[in-house]
Parts: C-alpha cells; sequence; structure tokens
C-alpha cells in the first residue's frame, strides 16, 4: 500500500476550483514522478470548492481518485458564505507560508491571486485551466492584467478597480525571476512563452495509462459547451447548430459541459432528441473508459485538444465545427472570433468542419 503524501509538513501545495484542473494535477505529478522530479514531502491537494452542484460531483470524484494515487486532499467550503473566503484564508496561511512549491489550475481566480499574496514558495506551476492557459501565457508575455478572454472590453469595473493591486501582483509572482521559476503544464499548443518560463508537455499519460481502451461505438457522440452560459454565443442558434450537426452526423449523446443550465439541456432534449448525458468525471477519463462514439462532435473548446491525447491510439476521430460569426452575441467580447478560430486552427489531430447553418 503506498504511504499518504502530502502530510503537515508537505512543500508542495496545489488549488484547484474545477475537476479538469485536478486531472491536470494527477498528470503534473504523473509526469514528474517518472522524471524524478516529484514532490519530495509529497502532494497536498487544496479544493477551492464551487458552489456548482454538478462541478462539486465531479471534484469529490476526482479527490477520490487523487487520494488512491495518495495524494493527500484538503477540501475547502471557500465560497460557503461571506466568512468563508476569511475562514479558508486564515487557515491555509501556515501551510502556503511553509510550501517551496504552487500548483495552481487557474491563475485568473481571484481567490488563487489573493493566495499568491501569502506565499513564500520559490517554485511556482501552472496548469491548465482549458483554453484560458493560452491566453494566459500570452497575457503575461505581454505583461497585460490578467483578464479571461470572454470578458467583454472596455473599462474595468468597480470590483477590478478594487482588486488591481492583488491581481497585480499575482501577475509580479508569475514572471519567472532569479528568486522564482515559473512552470505552465499544458496540452495547449503554446507557440512562444515569456522568457524564463518553462513549458512542459501534458500528454495525459496519466489517464492513458489508468484507463481503456475503451469500446467504441458506431454511433457519434456530442460534446456540449458553456459559449452560451458565458454569453458569447446567441443560445437559439447554438440550438439551431447542434441539431444539425446531430442529424448530419448521426450523433445519439450529448455529453453536457457542467456549467450548461439545465433549462437549455431540457430544451435540447425535447428538440433534437438528443440523451442528455451529465457526466460525473471530466470528458477525457469518460472516454477513455468506454463506451464512446467512433466520431466526437464538438465546438471550439478544450477537448479538441485534450481528447485526441486521451485517446491516443484508438480509432475514435475528433471532429471540431466553427463558430460562425452570425452566432456571437451583442455582448461577446471584441476577442471572441479571433480567439475561438485560434482554438480550433491550432488543434492537432482533428477533423475540422465548417461552421453548419443556422438558417
Amino acid at each position: 500500500m503506498r504511504p499518504r503524501a502530502g502530510s503537515a509538513g508537505s512543500t508542495t501545495l496545489a488549488f484547484v476550483e474545477s475537476p479538469v484542473q485536478l486531472l491536470n494535477v494527477l498528470e503534473w505529478a504523473h509526469i514528474h514522478a517518472h522524471d524524478g522530479t516529484a514532490p519530495d514531502a509529497g502532494l497536498t491537494l487544496v479544493v477551492l470548492s464551487p458552489n456548482d452542484p454538478m462541478t462539486r460531483g465531479q471534484l469529490r470524484r476526482m479527490a477520490e481518485l487523487a487520494r488512491d494515487e495518495g495524494h493527500a486532499v484538503r477540501w475547502e467550503e471557500a465560497r460557503g458564505g461571506t466568512t468563508a473566503p476569511f475562514h479558508t484564508i486564515g487557515g491555509l496561511a501556515p501551510l502556503l507560508r511553509r510550501a517551496r512549491r504552487i500548483v495552481m489550475g487557474d491563475p485568473f481566480s481571484r481567490y488563487v491571486q489573493l493566495l499568491l499574496t501569502i506565499t513564500r514558495a520559490r517554485d511556482l506551476v501552472v496548469v491548465d485551466d482549458g483554453t484560458a492557459t493560452m491566453e494566459f501565457v500570452a497575457q503575461l508575455a505581454r505583461g497585460e492584467r490578467l483578464v479571461r478572454w470572454h470578458r467583454r472590453g472596455g473599462r474595468p469595473g468597480p470590483r477590478d478597480v478594487l482588486f488591481a493591486p492583488v491581481s497585480a501582483s499575482a501577475r509580479r509572482r508569475l514572471t519567472p525571476s532569479d528568486r522564482r521559476s515559473v512552470e505552465v503544464f499544458s496540452s495547449m499548443p503554446i507557440e512562444s512563452a515569456p522568457d524564463g518560463v518553462t513549458i512542459t508537455a501534458n500528454d495525459f499519460s496519466w489517464t492513458r495509462d489508468r484507463f481503456g481502451p475503451p469500446r467504441i461505438t458506431k454511433t457519434a457522440d456530442m460534446v456540449g459547451t458553456s459559449l452560451v452560459e458565458t454569453g458569447v454565443v446567441d443560445p437559439d442558434r447554438y440550438l439551431d447548430a447542434v441539431r444539425a450537426l446531430a442529424k448530419a452526423h448521426g450523433a445519439t449523446r450529448y455529453f453536457a459541459h457542467r456549467r450548461e443550465s439545465v433549462d437549455k439541456l431540457h430544451r435540447l432534449a425535447a428538440e433534437t432528441g438528443l440523451e442528455i448525458v451529465r457526466p460525473d468525471l471530466p470528458l477525457e477519463l469518460i472516454a477513455r473508459r468506454g463506451p464512446i462514439g467512433r466520431t466526437i462532435l464538438s465546438f471550439p473548446s478544450t477537448v479538441v485538444h485534450t481528447l485526441p491525447l486521451a485517446l491516443a491510439g484508438t480509432e475514435v476521430r475528433v471532429a471540431v465545427c466553427d463558430i460562425d460569426p452570425a452566432w456571437l452575441t451583442e455582448n461577446a467580447s471584441p476577442r471572441a472570433q479571433g480567439f475561438l478560430s485560434g482554438v480550433t486552427g491550432t488543434a492537432r489531430d482533428v477533423h475540422r468542419l465548417s461552421a453548419v447553418s443556422t438558417v
């Protein structure tokens, strides 16, 4: 039996807020266990739990897998009321001050940025939080403030102004120096990075070692996206596109994104006939365990980069459908179309589909 890692003396702390972030911390630990640079005193995974029930459920399942790997998991009800952040930060402060290495899944998170102001860690690691990692590296290289790609351009709001000193401090800490190293662990296509930032490729070797290969069905599956929920894509256009894609490719199942609204999913089921599946684990693990369709249809998202890696060596084909500019809402960020096109255009080992007609 493996010893439980990540005791009170652990020198590596990982902060995660989503199931995919936790998965990628496991992938990072797996890679470094094989190259001889694994955390010498174990890894403690700190889950800054969100309120969303589906995300919490997936995080619980992922936490079980992390414990099976020998890592310690500390679950924090970080958003459980107005005083929760103060209790969480106060409780974590001693660990943060002792840690030599901090691993984080979302450098855009205000929670994580606040925690970075406390730590004295000399080694910082950013693991994938999806396609946002590409934007993070680009903003760091340009010296810009850290802003999520789908937020609309314009003047910062009052909360942005209030939090600006913390965000600026986090950006400085995430910039390599003689006293601090920065590693980005990613499956995304990062073409250039700031001087001193180490890029380590995530090939999903832990996922492939632990699960599969999957049984492959003769039908197609579709992957959902939260582009409607983030205000980027018009809901009616999205529904029309899903219907057209499902009909053209014979899709029977729709794997919902954890942020998709219940109302939207009910409407999709009623108007497209697709079986709505709400996964209890990240899709990379669901697909690897199977059964999974011979073709997986997706709009531009993280999975067009990760699924080909997780399913390497199988006969599954990943196909990505472009987002038609006409589908974007008036509130979409000016950067939205270019960013989404870049997500699709840089994906490897995928079949690219033209935007379907929603007229």
